[in-house]
């Protein structure tokens, strides 16, 4: 216990160094949806778990009430990944997802402890390829998916679970820079898209 805690407080105090970067995340992620954009995640394994604990902060709420956000985690269409896999291998379980619910300037963020993954990496070539924005939360870099990425984090991290770990606080981070915004829309209702305006449905 002693030993995981020392190498997370090391790491987490190494990734505060992207304290700007997550910031930058969390704003352009407060104007994307609130502007009828989406948000797509991916990831393998824990990875595909913090994806789909991360659309659930959006599609429900992270901190205070606010309206659902358009959020869909793609490693829990199972039925969709079991059709893919079999009609077009694994490779593309991600990417033709991608390819079927993206939009030009929406956001795709992937996590790989690797960054090595295949379909993870065809995830970003093909999201990039038909205009989204892809962020990347992986290991220790340089790897493949922070290079296709347009933003990454690099998590130094010596285990896969203290990656995944420091993945999750990073994700908490962005979530509470994107809810300050929403806090600020109701605050300010002029500011407010219609259904975030008090009185409206």
């Amino acid at each position: 216990m002693a030993e995981h805690r020392i190498e997370l407080d090391r790491v987490l105090a190494e990734v505060e160094a992207e304290a700007g970067l997550l910031d930058r995340w969390g704003r352009r992620l407060y104007e994307l949806l609130r502007d009828g954009g989406r948000v797509l995640a991916a990831g393998n394994g824990g990875s595909a778990a913090e994806a789909q604990h991360f659309t659930a902060e959006l599609v429900g709420r992270f901190r205070n009430e606010r309206r659902p956000l358009a959020a869909v985690c793609l490693s829990a269409e199972t039925s969709s990944l079991t059709a893919i896999v079999n009609d077009y291998g694994a490779d593309e379980v991600f990417a033709r997802q991608v390819e079927a619910h993206g939009r030009p300037d929406d956001i795709l963020l992937l996590l790989s402890t690797s960054g090595t993954s295949p379909n993870v990496l065809e995830a970003a070539r093909r999201a990039r390829r038909h205009g989204l924005h892809v962020w990347a939360l992986t290991g220790p870099g340089p790897n493949p998916l922070a290079e296709l990425a347009d933003e990454a984090v690099c998590v130094p991290g010596g285990s896969t679970s203290v990656v995944q770990e420091a993945h999750l606080v990073l994700l908490h981070a962005v979530c509470a820079v994107m809810d300050e915004g929403f806090d600020h829309c109701r605050s300010d209702p002029a500011h407010a898209p219609d259904g975030d305006r008090k009185g409206k449905p």
